[in-house]
């Protein structure tokens, strides 16, 4: 029997904050961050213990805004500020921080942080993060890199703390649909019990999401409120039903249908329940997605005898081919005028038929490959269009990948358990 698991998402707050941090960037060369551990034996939490420097460390690594010291020091939080032993003499900034309990060890985790620049033998400021749920405490760590990064004057990394979405295959016909932080050290099981696939957000706020269940006679997209647990059936369609867009203002959604047979994008709207067939084509048509301030769509087609990538006005009827390379151009994302997508490669030097990602625009003929090994599938945007995540294998492996456009470097996390089959950012 299928199970929707009751979430109840509760936001980072900030307990106080003694003194602004105000960094300058003064010069192009990234600031070297020490981080110092003062967390004591009052905290008992071990695992949460061991990793929460590693996570800090991968943090500031992927906002690709700073260059780190690796050494895991240890310190007391009250501990000189200006000390040759501990501070490494490299260090622009010290990060240190200091886990503790509100009450006791069943209840919220505090993290207390101070900001100390040892060139200077001074205190930039200190701040306070609280989590209620136990578990999520990673997003303490995403947060305080956000706020670190925004004191220097960095670019925007709000997407830091953004749930992941994802489908995990753990069974043949059974998969569940899996919130988790960017990193995957949090992961909470919303929907579990038969196959339960292509997840998507419905909202930027993230309180709700849709998602396919096929479990019943007819592939059903259902929406579910993550703090009611209420879920609502909102469409279902002969053959498949998968929401690949939702519009700026939540309204409507594009949808993958194939009422007969052969499936076509849609565009439903939530309010009105009005469906308009976007495209009509007698083969295959998948995957929409919004682009040109939501006139337009990017869309799959096999009208080429393969899948590529192609664009259509929503109330015009000419279809224009996007890309003009490889075999098969099977998954795409839009954030306005630019497209990510997937596109399989011929066995070269770095494996067998490789899938990698290319980043193009509709309004030039910019084109620029993003990734080069292994399989690179089911890109999505953030939501600035800074940062893409995707779904990474590597021979038998499956995880989470991200790639920071601006720096042009990526970062992979591993998942654990299962295979993820599409997510959501």
């Amino acid at each position: 029997m299928k199970k929707i698991l009751l979430l109840f998402i509760c936001a980072v707050s900030f307990l106080f904050a003694d003194a602004t941090i105000t960094i300058s960037k003064t010069s192009k060369k990234m600031p070297v961050v020490q981080i110092q551990d003062s967390t004591d034996s009052s905290f008992t939490d071990s695992s949460i213990k061991n990793k929460f420097f590693s996570i800090l460390l991968a943090d500031l690594k992927v906002t690709t805004y700073f260059e780190t010291i690796e050494t895991h020091t240890q310190v007391a939080f009250d501990h000189p500020y200006k000390s040759d032993h501990i501070n490494n003499p490299e260090a622009d900034l010290i990060l240190r921080y200091q886990l503790s309990y509100e009450s006791d060890s069943s209840g919220p985790i505090i993290a207390t942080v101070k900001i100390i620049n040892p060139k200077k033998n001074s205190l930039i400021g200190s701040k306070g993060y609280k989590i209620a749920i136990k578990s999520r405490y990673p997003l303490l760590a995403h947060s305080i890199t956000m706020d670190l990064a925004d004191s220097i004057g960095a670019g925007n990394i709000d997407w830091m703390d953004k749930y992941i979405i994802f489908a995990r295959y753990v069974s043949p016909k059974e998969s569940e649909i899996v919130l988790a932080d960017y990193s995957l050290t949090f992961q909470q099981v919303l929907v579990r019990g038969g196959l339960n696939i292509f997840p998507k957000w419905a909202d930027k706020n993230q309180d709700s999401f849709f998602y396919t269940s096929y479990n019943l006679a007819k592939p059903t997209v259902y929406r579910v409120n993550l703090t009611t647990g209420v879920r609502e059936k909102i469409i279902d369609s002969s053959g498949m039903a998968i929401v690949s867009d939702v519009s700026s203002d939540g309204n409507k959604i594009l949808v993958t249908m194939a009422p007969d047979d052969q499936s076509d994008v849609y565009m439903y709207n939530l309010l009105t329940k009005e469906l308009i067939n976007v495209t009509k084509y007698g083969g295959v048509d998948t995957s929409g997605s919004f682009v040109d301030d939501e006139s337009g769509i990017v869309f799959v087609s096999e009208r080429l005898g393969y899948p590529n990538i192609f664009y259509k006005k929503i109330k015009g009827s000419s279809v224009e081919q996007m890309v003009h390379h490889g075999r098969n151009n099977a998954a795409a994302s839009a954030h306005k005028n630019y497209i990510v997508y997937t596109s399989r490669d011929k066995s070269s030097e770095f494996g067998p038929q490789t899938f990698n990602l290319f980043l193009i625009s509709t309004k030039t003929d910019y084109i620029r490959q993003l990734t080069a090994t292994g399989k690179n599938l089911f890109p999505r945007f953030s939501d600035d269009g800074e940062s893409i995540v995707f779904i990474k294998e590597f021979e038998k492996e499956s995880g989470l990948g991200i790639i920071r456009l601006g720096a042009n470097k990526s970062f992979h996390f591993p998942l654990n358990k299962g295979k993820i089959q599409s997510i959501d950012w």
